[in-house]
């Protein structure tokens, strides 16, 4: 990420927020980092430094991500703890307090992917998969929504965010991809609980769904690099999904927003609409399998074509 300047003089959108954001040491996470870093947020990235399968690497690009944040003159520190142990997530929201006084906005991303067919795929791929992303999202979650309502209930205003990280995967199913696709659906449903349930508190919650080129896309989108035709615009930039997550992490400029789903892919922004009562027909009395069978497909000639299941024939 080319950074042309400094943090802005007057502060940016988020001056003074303090933002956690998990899985920030490559792709999506260091990209939401810089971003809020660039807008006057104080950034705790966090990575545990491993590989695309989630076994541990060689680097840790965490201290890198928080080098790049301070040589443009923004401040950030690096937390390598696991955020799908409990004590990892819970020192997540501890190092933003601890070292910068409060926490504002956590930022959900980490991930990775064991990718197999349902029927070759065993019960470590599951529950890895399972582990990071869903867990790994509700554990941050958790001990952030405790903080802000300690905060709220003793009198101090709270004007917190959470964007989690879902996916297409998520919203339509991949061939492939089983463990993947439940999670990113299960945080789905956690973001709506999380929407409702912290609200009382100042808390919003959202979610997004990116596409863009990442360690776990990178075969996908291998061949959709910057187009000379559209002015050199690289439509699958990881940088192009940030600037909506910075604003879903601003204070009073996206007040009012919580419980939404937004996919988001080059410049277009799409508000995801779930779940949705279709045709219906209520008999008032008990069904026959053979009656339910037609009144099901009469339903169905009416309902709209769901969308198709990445890489299905």
């Amino acid at each position: 990420m080319t950074r042309t300047d400094a943090v802005p003089a007057g502060g940016g959108l988020c001056a003074g927020r303090v933002v956690a954001v998990t899985g920030a040491g490559r792709g999506l996470g260091r990209a939401h980092a810089l971003a809020y870093a660039a807008e006057g947020a104080k950034v705790i990235v966090n990575d545990l430094g491993v590989g695309l399968d989630g076994t541990p690497a060689p680097d840790t690009p965490a201290a890198q991500v928080v080098a790049e944040i301070r040589e443009f003159g923004g401040e950030a520190t690096a937390h390598g703890g696991d955020i799908a142990t409990s004590e990892g997530a819970a020192s997540v929201v501890a190092a933003a307090v601890d070292t910068f006084g409060r926490l504002d906005t956590l930022v959900n991303n980490a991930g990775f992917l064991r990718d197999r067919m349902l029927v070759n795929q065993d019960e470590e791929d599951w529950d890895a998969v399972m582990r990071v992303h869903l867990k790994g999202h509700f554990l941050p979650l958790k001990h952030a929504a405790a903080y802000w309502r300690a905060e709220a209930k003793a009198g101090r205003p709270v004007t917190a965010r959470v964007i989690n990280t879902s996916s297409g995967a998520g919203l339509l199913g991949s061939v492939g991809q089983g463990n993947y696709s439940a999670a990113k659906a299960g945080i789905l449903g956690l973001t709506l609980v999380a929407a409702a349930e912290l609200a009382r508190y100042g808390v919003q919650v959202n979610a997004i769904a990116p596409a863009a080129r990442t360690r776990m896309t990178e075969a996908t989108f291998a061949g959709t690099m910057a187009a000379p035709g559209n002015g050199g615009f690289d439509a699958m930039a990881p940088e192009n999904v940030s600037p909506l997550v910075v604003w879903l992490g601003s204070g009073e400029s996206c007040d009012g927003v919580t419980g939404r789903v937004f996919e988001v892919e080059g410049g277009r922004i799409t508000v995801m609409e779930g779940w949705r009562p279709g045709p219906a027909v209520d008999k008032a009395e008990r069904w026959t399998p053979t009656g339910a069978g037609g009144a099901v497909r009469e339903l169905l000639e009416r309902a709209a074509v769901p969308g198709s299941v990445y890489g299905a024939q």
